[in-house]
């Protein structure tokens, strides 16, 4: 134990609890009142030039302490953000604190003696190698804290006791402790107790690094645990001893391999389920690898069903649910037979793909394309399923949506043929041409890839993203205006057009088809209500104006209502005939009104096509009256577009540059000229009303009338040529329905003629034309208005249609 030789001194003491001050520290010290009387009385003790000394001994509540350190205040002032005051010091040397003194102040004064902490020569190798392992473990548990700063500071200390003393800082040591070695004056002995304190704490250190080593290792075994949990449920599964008895239902792996998938979608379902296998339960990847995984298992991959190979049958049932569209039912016919064919010879498959057909059905409302389907179905022994496509405007409707966003579903492709159960059933993609667009994509382009036969064996969705082989599936789809399906699109389809029905098929209809529907709906039978075919037949002729037979059902309906009503009140047997139709539905919404209105000059009869079907089209042409010559400007009315607007300018030009020849005087020509296309409110468009336009210019010009049995349709050239245009089927059957008789169409489409209904050509004089001279000289009445045709009578009488004069739409 060292001696001490130095002189006593008398200072102020400060005692302190924490922090505890060994020599060689600078730290802050919070004063109170007895400390702050210290630090004054040692700054007012201090002579010119030197810093205030005074001893800062630990505070003891069970002793008085033996030793201090002898310290110098290096600066005074306010704590930042707080109210009380602080004192950095500087601890410079042990002190042995000896009795108390008297001094200045309200400070108390002891009297202190320095303790020499230099080793003897006998000890001094041993401290230095003590100070050497001290060194070496301190610098240990900088680095382990990265603390390189500090351990620079280390490196440059040489002195044993200064190095030993550094211990003052170390948060690991107790108050306790650091008193210990501030009472401890030999170097060795305190070096001897650091080195045990710090591997204590070293070693504190690695179990706590090992604890937490041991959670991150802990962390990772979760996920090797999981994998061994669901290899052990499946064991257990396997055993029977799953929650149900049986394995459990979430055994994907097991239903996979019992599931009859081709060898691509097994393996692309075999991953999915090691992806499901090695996520977190938590995981919400695993709610969408199921769901994909239910919906791959549910698709009838390798389920077919058995195509009839009776012809008979079929035709039977093509017939007995739909009259007439003979088109269509041949064409499944033949479908049928062609594949019984090829089956007997063994060729199930042309190319490795099926054999599965693509067809459009293009006509207006109510001919009954949309049952058609089930039709279809019903006689190749097939599934039936319908998409309807009326307004749908998403690509992600046809191809499905990506698996990455929430709530994706697969394609209405996809949807139709789990629906159907089987991968050759009949699909009805309804309404096809009102298949929009917008910023979401083209439904209709995405049917591309699904209609083409060359393609569709391998079509992908997106939330599948595998390989569907729709090859062997019948597509038919529905529309009712073929312009507005795209021309690609339409090139991958087969198109069977379906027109409207004559008087005779619309009764046959309604007898055979909607009466009995009706009656039962009503809960009538044939020997309580009774409608005649003469009440049927008016009922189409008077009542309706329509190609199909939607609204004749409806006022069939509306009816055996009143019926209904009137058995209610007697049980006499009830026959609806023609005179009685007045007090069933009313009085008829359509009358012969072709006489009226060319009743007067510049009105003739045209006829066009809608999305409705057939229409019959009233074309005026009228002079202002202007005696002013050279006017001769023409002012067209009735929403006409611009192909419409330019058929009027034709037809004007060729009247005067041929009105000598038409017998027209070319003075009324010179006056300003107004034709107006009824209704008004109707858009129209077209170059079909050409000749019709030339027809009530010259009857306007001449003041002969058109006769009102007579309705025309084509495309009028400035030298007057007919030519051909569209939809004559149509035209032909609105001509018959409007109670005209003799219709004039272009030469060029007398081919034509061979779709439209023998009693349809019975009933009209159709007459092909190639000049429309012609046909204004046997359309327009006599000079004298006798009502006998100018015109050579000579027209062929195998029968004509009607042209359509574009998209153009009536008001009902």
């Amino acid at each position: 134990m060292p001696e001490n030789t130095a002189a006593p001194q008398v200072l102020p003491v400060l005692f302190v609890a924490e922090p505890i001050v060994l020599p060689g520290m600078v730290v802050p010290i919070e004063l109170d009142d007895a400390a702050q009387a210290a630090v004054q009385a040692a700054q007012s003790a201090a002579t010119d030039g030197e810093s205030g000394t005074l001893l800062i001994a630990p505070r003891l509540e069970d002793r008085y302490p033996s030793h201090g350190v002898i310290a110098t205040v290096l600066q005074v002032g306010r704590i930042p953000g707080g109210e009380g005051t602080a004192a950095v010091v500087r601890g410079q040397k042990r002190a042995h604190i000896g009795a108390g003194a008297s001094g200045p102040g309200p400070a108390l004064w002891v009297t202190v003696t320095e303790v020499d902490e230099t080793p003897s020569p006998e000890s001094g190798e041993d401290v230095k190698a003590l100070a050497a392992e001290y060194k070496k473990l301190l610098l240990a548990m900088l680095q382990r804290r990265e603390a390189w700063q500090i351990i620079d500071y280390v490196n440059r200390i040489t002195d044993p006791s200064a190095l030993a003393d550094t211990s003052g800082y170390a948060s690991y040591l107790t108050a306790e402790q650091k008193r210990r070695l501030l009472e401890t004056a030999d170097v060795g002995e305190r070096l001897r107790v650091l080195i045990a304190w710090i591997n204590e704490h070293l070693a504190e250190v690695e179990v706590n690094d090992k604890i937490a080593e041991d959670v991150r290792a802990g962390m990772d075994k979760q996920q090797k645990e999981f994998l061994l949990r669901q290899q052990l449920a499946a064991i257990r599964k396997e055993l029977g001893e799953g929650p149900d008895g049986e394995g459990g239902t979430d055994d994907y792996r097991a239903r996979i391999e019992a599931a009859d998938l081709p060898e691509k979608v097994r393996e692309a379902a075999l991953r999915e389920v090691g992806k499901l296998e090695r996520s977190n339960e938590q995981s919400p990847e695993g709610g969408w690898i199921r769901t994909w995984l239910d919906t791959v298992l549910e698709l009838p991959w390798n389920v077919t069903t058995e195509d009839s190979a009776d012809l008979k049958a079929a035709r039977e049932i093509l017939d007995a649910d739909h009259h007439g569209l003979d088109d269509v039912k041949e064409r499944i016919v033949e479908y049928l037979a062609v594949r019984a064919r090829r089956a007997r010879r063994g060729l199930a498959v042309v190319g490795g793909r099926g054999s599965g057909a693509v067809m459009v059905l293009a006509g207006p409302p109510g001919v009954g394309k949309t049952s058609l389907g089930e039709s279809v179905a019903r006689a190749l022994g097939r599934k039936f399923v319908r998409v309807a496509l009326g307004g749908v405007r998403d690509e992600a409707e046809i191809r499905g949506h990506r698996r990455t966003y929430v709530g994706a579903l697969p394609g209405r492709i996809v949807r139709a043929i789990g629906e159907a159960g089987s991968m050759n059933p009949v699909v009805l993609l309804d309404e096809i041409d009102k298949v929009g667009s917008d910023y979401r994509g083209d439904p209709a382009a995405a049917l591309l890839e699904v209609l083409d036969p060359a393609q569709n064996h391998t079509f992908r969705d997106h939330y599948l993203d595998l390989d569907l082989d729709l090859s062997d599936v019948v597509f038919l789809a529905t529309a009712n205006v073929v312009e507005n399906i795209p021309s690609a699109l339409l090139d991958r389809m087969e198109l069977v057009t379906i027109d409207g029905y004559t008087e005779d098929d619309k009764v046959a209809i309604a007898r055979d088809f909607l009466l009995p529907r009706q009656a039962e709906r009503a809960a009538l039978t044939d020997d309580e209500v009774g409608v005649t075919d003469a009440a049927l037949r008016r009922i189409a002729a008077d009542y309706t104006r329509e190609p199909g037979v939607r609204q004749f059902e409806r006022l069939l309906a509306k009816a055996l209502r009143k019926a209904a009503t009137r058995l209610a009140e007697s049980s006499e047997p009830i026959t609806i005939d023609e005179p009685d139709l007045v007090d069933y539905l009313g009085r008829p919404r359509f009358m012969p009104e072709s006489a009226e209105r060319t009743a007067v000059p510049g009105v003739a009869t045209g006829l066009a096509v809608t999305g409705l079907g057939g229409d019959v089209l009233y074309i005026e042409a009228g002079s202002t009256g202007s005696t002013s010559p050279g006017d001769g400007s023409l002012q067209l009315t009735g929403q006409l577009g611009d192909v419409m607007k330019e058929s009027a300018q034709i037809a004007l030009s060729y009247v005067r540059a041929h009105a000598e020849q038409l017998g027209v005087d070319p003075a009324v020509l010179d006056r300003k000229i107004h034709v107006h296309v009824p209704a008004g409110a109707v858009p129209k468009d077209g170059p079909s009303a050409g000749v019709t336009m030339v027809t009530a210019l010259v009857s306007m010009a001449t003041g002969r009338q058109v006769r009102s049995d007579v309705g025309m349709t084509g495309e009028v050239t400035l030298n007057g040529r007919v030519l051909p245009i569209g939809g004559v089927k149509q035209k032909l059957l609105a001509a018959q329905r409007a109670g005209l008789t003799t219709v004039f169409i272009p030469q060029r489409n007398e081919a034509d003629l061979d779709d439209v209904p023998a009693e349809v050509l019975e009933a009209l004089d159709v007459r092909p034309m190639t000049d429309v001279a012609e046909i204004v000289a046997q359309a327009l009445y006599s000079d004298d208005n006798t009502g006998h045709d100018t015109g050579d009578d000579t027209g062929d009488d195998t029968g004509d249609n009607v042209i359509d004069v574009g998209p153009v739409r009536r008001a009902s």
